[in-house]
């Protein structure tokens, strides 16, 4: 453990670096004295080793999605929409992900480029940069490829896929894993954009005086309760459907997003807040994503809190790892898998052979199936299926009864392998244009 001085605050990190500006501004305007480390995913030693023991991830009690803050109880799908939903979705704003500032810059699509990709269905990729700002100091510009099959008679289904666009991305897939999700894509008769979030904001708690975050606030700290990086992301979908819908080759009521591991938590999250996307898919988003936080499993609230993840969430947010708890949160994933209702939404998960905590482990997957169940109601509620169990069903077996699905796949960490499982469910799902 280190212990630093924070604007004449002594605070207390596990085994952390002096702390980012970002931060320090935080903890002082929130007058926090200490905050709780996070857990350690990697090292079995350490004193702060994350639980991966099922029967050591406590006991807690969810917050009643279908409950008023008035304690009156959500009967009808009106009172959801018209009470209830906005006052969950103003929880997440200022204590979670954070608020939209008003002032915004428009984004300024243009096409530089276009190719005839490799792939097993002939298609046509145009290459889009989305320009933010207009002073060339301070501009964002947005990366965005679009994947089209390149003989189609009518508009078709595109799925914004965010993604890092590094050599991981066009990596071999391993044996077993189905097809390139790309040509899985093209084959199904859909479209792809490839959307890299770190072009509207870098994933790194020392520069949100940059990127469209930086811009807005022309490099000052945030407000308390101002997006992070994970709704600045999820903004960014909202401004790639900005310019699919202007596109007559894409079908605009059937246009979906899928995200993994941290971007699947972005991906989650502009599901919750963008209703113009019609189906998701998320894959091992943990914490942050739709890992229940109450939950003492793999990562934690602290870790997201912290100064390495901080930058994620609102400023608001960190008061949870000090003083408050998880416990003391006004919401927790559930409930922002119950803003998605009804449209669908398949929740992934992958897990390893058992000999790699960090990778096994750390997502969660209990808690994010707990908090798939616990949105249930609220999908029943507005006439979508639910998962239609309370019971985790073994590795490789589908849940898709309703609106709400489940998967989990014997792969590690990754989202390849249950590709062919979305893209089936989805064909089921995607028949009519989603609800209000």
């Amino acid at each position: 453990m280190k212990r630093f001085a924070v604007a004449g605050l002594a605070v207390l990190l596990m085994g952390a670096a002096p702390a980012s500006d970002d931060y320090q501004s935080l903890l002082t305007r929130l007058h926090i004295t200490s905050v709780r480390g996070g857990a350690d995913g990697m090292n079995p030693k350490a004193p702060n080793f994350a639980n991966f023991d099922e029967a050591r991830a406590g006991t807690y009690t969810l917050p009643d999605p279908l409950t008023l803050a008035n304690g009156k109880a959500v009967t009808t799908p009106d009172s959801w929409w018209t009470k209830r939903r906005p006052e969950i979705a103003a929880l997440f704003e200022t204590e979670v992900y954070g608020r939209l500032p008003a002032n915004i810059p428009p984004v300024h699509w243009q096409a530089t480029g276009a190719e005839v990709p490799n792939r097993t269905v002939k298609a046509i990729t145009t290459h889009f940069v989305g320009h933010i700002g207009a002073d060339p100091a301070h501009k964002v510009d947005i990366a965005m490829d679009l994947t089209l099959p390149a003989s189609h008679e009518k508009p078709v289904p595109v799925m914004i896929v965010l993604t890092w666009h590094g050599p991981w991305d066009n990596a071999p897939v391993p044996p077993g894993q189905g097809a390139d999700w790309r040509d899985q894509i093209l084959a199904a008769g859909w479209g792809y954009a490839e959307y890299i979030p770190t072009t509207v904001q870098a994933d790194d708690p020392n520069k949100l005086n940059e990127g469209v975050i930086g811009l807005v606030n022309k490099g000052a700290p945030r407000p308390l309760d101002q997006w992070g990086a994970l709704r600045a992301w999820a903004w960014g979908v909202s401004r790639v459907i900005d310019l699919l819908a202007t596109d007559k080759r894409v079908d605009a009521k059937r246009i979906g997003v899928a995200g993994h591991s941290r971007y699947g938590k972005a991906a989650l999250v502009a599901m919750a807040f963008e209703p113009r996307l019609a189906i998701g898919y998320i894959s091992s988003s943990g914490a942050g994503g739709a890992k229940l936080l109450r939950r003492n499993f793999g990562e934690t609230l602290e870790n997201l809190a912290g100064d390495g993840e901080h930058h994620w969430m609102a400023g608001n947010f960190v008061a949870y790892a000090g003083p408050k708890t998880a416990h003391d949160l006004p919401v927790d994933a559930h409930e922002l898998i119950a803003l998605v209702a009804p449209r669908p939404l398949f929740i992934s998960a992958g897990i390893g052979d058992g000999t790699k905590p960090m990778e096994d482990g750390w997502a969660d997957q209990r808690g994010m199936f707990l908090a798939t169940v616990a949105a249930g109601p609220v999908y029943r509620l507005l006439g979508a299926g639910d998962l239609g169990t309370d019971q985790m069903p073994p590795v490789g077996t589908e849940v898709t009864k309703g609106a709400l699905a489940w998967r989990q796949h014997p792969f590690g960490h990754t989202m390849q392998p249950n590709w062919t499982a979305f893209l089936s469910y989805a064909k089921t799902q995607l028949t009519s244009a989603p609800q209000k």
